[in-house]
């Protein structure tokens, strides 16, 4: 039986499954209210929740897939190690951040344990590396593991690239190089959309509509698509200027990201303008600079720190796109875009060792681990910012 045929069997067995759940509990309960009033698709979903539980079992303790069985056992310890974080942070800590833990979720939880482990991995790369970031060995090629057997070498656990450097700490450096590249971007990148858009939003006139036609301008090209472009052509000038080929990408995705912050800064700032608090300061004879940085910026914070969690995370994300291209952070720097696109091709070998195969999921997983993790502290935020309540 084909797969598609079996799909479409399930779903009508799951529908009579669902309503039989819904009229036998409605019986077994008097017609209680929770029956009574429960939809046919919540008891759908009821259905499809344990037939996923159930797979999940048979994929795990019957199938034994490798690599499903190191997702659940991840999931299990990072559910464990967030609460057990935000426990501590409960317990240890001054007054305020004792509140702050206990308002906090468990998804922002995590997220904040996550993105502290990679600022003190990006800091302190050289303590955690067993080796330099530029290190090269004599056993090229070493396979994960430390069976000589199998390939691998013990004085490198994860193995050693096609020169010859060692893998983790190729992965380990990646984290300083990777995480703190994109957030000076993402740094440089607000200063330049944020200070513009507050500009235009307290001066307006003929600077609003000159600036705010520039920026549809450039927002109406792909960004991804732009960035390559410029890139490739800052290839050729950091040669002949000498200037490193990560500065020209830290600018150019600087510029591109501001112009996302700039239509925040501006829109936000249109509103605070109009407020009586602006007009008193303007008739006390305030400048521009305490308007901006003393009015404006202070009740703007929250939309723009929430705007700053998904402004790195896409950063973050075409850094690691253009060095998977190739035209982003350059050799002998370590990048997991560039890890990634460099230990592609082990993915053909799972079926004859998982854990080689893993390589480039390894330096995957990474970036999408700190993306997931920034996203939800910045769900926590805007949350926290909105006034709503769980």
């Amino acid at each position: 039986m084909s797969t598609w045929l079996s799909i479409l069997i399930a779903f009508p067995v799951m529908a009579g499954v669902a309503w039989v759940f819904r009229f036998a509990g409605r019986s077994a309960t008097s017609n209680k209210p929770f029956f009574r009033d429960m939809p046919f698709g919540v008891a759908f979903g009821y259905v499809v929740a344990a037939v996923a539980i159930l797979l999940a079992f048979k994929i795990y303790f019957v199938d034994q897939v490798l690599f499903f069985r190191w997702a659940m056992q991840g999931l299990i310890i990072f559910t464990v190690s967030a609460f057990l974080f935000r426990l501590l942070g409960r317990l240890v800590g001054t007054a305020g951040s004792r509140k702050l833990f206990r308002s906090m979720p468990l998804t922002a939880a995590f997220g904040v344990m996550i993105v502290l482990a990679y600022a003190i991995l990006a800091i302190f790369a050289p303590v955690f590396a067993p080796y330099g970031e530029e290190q090269v060995f004599a056993a090229a090629n070493t396979l994960p593991g430390s069976d000589p057997a199998t390939g691998g070498d013990p004085a490198h656990l994860l193995g050693t690239d096609q020169i010859g450097r060692d893998l983790m700490s190729r992965l380990i450096y990646g984290a300083r190089n990777t995480v703190g590249i994109a957030f000076a971007t993402t740094c440089l990148a607000f200063f330049i959309g944020g200070s513009l858009g507050f500009l235009a939003a307290t001066i307006g006139g003929w600077l609003d509509q000159v600036l705010s036609r520039a920026v549809d301008v450039l927002m109406a090209i792909p960004a991804l698509i732009f960035a390559l472009l410029l890139m490739t052509i800052a290839s050729a000038w950091s040669v002949k200027l000498g200037i490193p080929l990560t500065i020209f990408m830290i600018l150019i995705i600087a510029i591109i990201d501001s112009t996302r912050v700039y239509r925040l800064a501006r829109a936000v700032g249109v509103n605070i303008v109009v407020m009586d608090y602006i007009e008193a300061a303007k008739l006390r004879g305030e400048g521009l600079t305490y308007l901006i940085f003393r009015e404006i910026l202070p009740n703007a914070t929250a939309p723009l720190l929430a705007e700053f969690g998904l402004r790195f995370c896409f950063v973050f994300l075409t850094i690691a796109s253009l060095s998977f291209l190739g035209v982003g952070i350059q050799p002998p720097l370590a990048d997991w875009g560039t890890m990634v696109r460099d230990l592609a091709q082990f993915i053909n070998f799972a079926q004859f060792s998982p854990l080689t195969a893993a390589l480039p999921i390894l330096a995957a997983g990474a970036i999408a681990l700190l993306t997931v993790a920034v996203n939800f502290i910045v769900d926590w935020m805007l949350q926290k910012s909105s006034g709503l309540k769980e």
